[in-house]
């Protein structure tokens, strides 16, 4: 950490918007909207599964991305200067979020086979104080609420200290402006507000990391764990949080692959120690991933108790079999293998390909979630509807997180102030209280 160095004036860079980009959001949102449309009409039983396990994806992303900026924010991690805010960007995505989390909520028997079930299942009565329609909405609106709200509070305070930088930069568009002056209601000074911006972030950032583990595991078990009622798993919501972390940590090395090329600012501040760290994490979580998985399935395996089994049977049998080991194959052995290695972390276009790799296998793996569990004989195991309607969220993620970037600096312009362990022998002893 000693050796990473952060300039002492960081130029104001934005992500330059182009008209291609937005065509390209564009595109992806009509058509992820009217494949909505149509698989309703045509058939609606999987049109919701794929809506949900889309957002299950996509919020995961974001939200992982946003959680990953906040753990390195509590480790007072150096290395990230330059791609935090990065993570933080996806923070836009929170409220797209929560807007497509409320048709789900009308679902009802529709989606969760435990309604129609209660009735004549002692079982599930004996869980209905949890499984029941009213309670169900109440926590997940009120979670998300929390859980997004005090992710968007992060991104503010990591936003707040730089409005004065962006309003002394040059290239300023009145869009850019308006943000900046709502955001800066209340400026004290620039030492001030970075002062007490890092203070607040190192309250805020422990506390979003408690609410989102508690907020994740219970839209893993509402979503996915409760439509096999009678399975449970305590790893499942962990399982679940971690894989959305993991997905945090590729998202941000894609992105910054993808920044790198646009400026020769990019290209120096996202360098080498940036990549390489992020490659290091990205197959570090490959591993844990693998070791959640199998610290579920083990335990299942040689309990051999019927209840405990369904689960994992329905996903191991026909015809689920082989899109689990597809799924156990782009999560584990290509980014495992591919990763493996200094030179593929280091290049930032093998980076970022094996971080697609494994987006994409989280993105099956949701799928594996819920889609099992409330498969009827005669329906796809993989339908076309699910990808269409993955353009609608991945345009929104992308329009969000492209506003981002273009509305506030894609590189953190104020830094936290240097810890006193860090800084120079003679500078050390001179801050330390006598």
């Amino acid at each position: 950490m000693s050796s990473i160095h952060i300039p002492e004036d960081i130029p104001v860079r934005y992500l330059e918007r182009s008209k291609r980009g937005d065509l390209l959001v564009a595109a992806l949102v009509v058509v992820g909207l009217g494949s909505f449309v149509a698989a309703l009409i045509v058939d609606s039983h999987m049109a919701w599964i794929s809506w949900v396990s889309n957002w299950l994806f996509f919020t995961s992303v974001a939200m992982g991305a946003v959680v990953f900026a906040a753990a390195t924010t509590i480790v007072k991690a150096r290395w990230n200067w330059s791609t935090k805010r990065v993570s933080a960007a996806f923070a836009a995505y929170l409220p797209f979020a929560f807007l497509t989390l409320l048709p789900m909520l009308s679902l009802g028997g529709s989606y969760f086979p435990w309604v129609a079930e209660m009735a004549h299942d002692p079982i599930l009565q004996s869980k209905q104080a949890y499984l029941n329609l009213p309670f169900l909405v109440a926590r997940n609106v009120v979670g998300a609420a929390a859980l997004f709200g005090v992710a968007l509070y992060f991104a503010y305070l990591v936003v707040r200290p730089d409005l004065k930088a962006m309003s002394t930069a040059s290239g300023d568009h009145p869009g850019r402006a308006r943000w900046r002056d709502r955001l800066g209601v209340g400026w004290i000074g620039q030492e001030e507000e970075e002062v007490r911006s890092w203070h607040r972030l190192q309250v805020i950032s422990p506390v979003l990391v408690l609410v989102y583990a508690v907020v994740m595991s219970m839209f893993a078990i509402d979503w996915a764990m409760s439509l096999e009622p009678h399975w449970f798993s305590t790893l499942f919501g962990g399982w679940f949080f971690m894989g959305a972390f993991w997905a945090g940590i590729a998202v941000t090395a894609v992105s910054i692959s993808r920044l790198i090329p646009l400026h020769p600012d990019f290209r120096t501040s996202m360098g080498l120690q940036q990549r390489h760290d992020l490659g290091k994490l990205a197959f570090g979580f490959t591993v844990f991933w693998t070791y959640l998985f199998w610290s579920q399935y083990i335990v299942i395996w040689y309990g051999k108790l019927p209840w405990e089994q369904a689960w994992m049977i329905r996903r191991a049998d026909a015809p689920w079999g082989n899109m689990s080991a597809l799924t156990i194959f782009l999560c584990f052995v290509v980014p495992f293998a591919g990763l493996l290695g200094k030179r593929a972390k280091l290049n930032p276009g093998t980076l970022s390909l094996f971080c697609s790799v494994i987006l994409v296998g989280l993105w099956l793996e949701r799928w594996m979630l819920v889609a099992p569990s409330l498969h009827h004989d005669g329906d796809s195991v993989f339908p076309l509807w699910y990808p269409l309607i993955a353009c609608l969220f991945a345009g929104l993620m992308l329009a969000s997180v492209r506003w981002f970037l273009a509305t506030f600096p894609v590189i953190q312009v104020w830094q936290p102030p240097e810890p006193i362990e860090m800084l120079e022998p003679e500078r050390a002893t001179s801050l330390t209280p006598r």
